[in-house]
């Protein structure tokens, strides 16, 4: 599942190729933006991406990565 996080003040989104699914990250980031934490999201490769959710201006929710194209490790 392909989560694009654009972050306030910069210009670049933060792409994050996880195994969760939509409704887990839909919940993960309404608890954090309840609780004024922090949305952590572990990728598929084993690495926690954390954003502070206040800094966080929207999340949106892929299919996936087809169609990528080189090589993946």
């Amino acid at each position: 599942m392909e989560v694009k996080i654009g972050v306030q003040h910069s210009p670049r989104e933060l792409v994050v190729d996880t195994d969760e699914t939509a409704e887990n990250v839909e919940k993960l980031l309404a608890d954090a933006v309840a609780a004024g934490g922090v949305l952590a999201l572990t990728d598929t490769k084993g690495r926690k991406i954390i954003v502070p959710a206040a800094g966080i201006s929207y999340v949106e929710v892929g299919g996936g990565v087809a169609g990528q194209v080189g090589f993946r490790s």
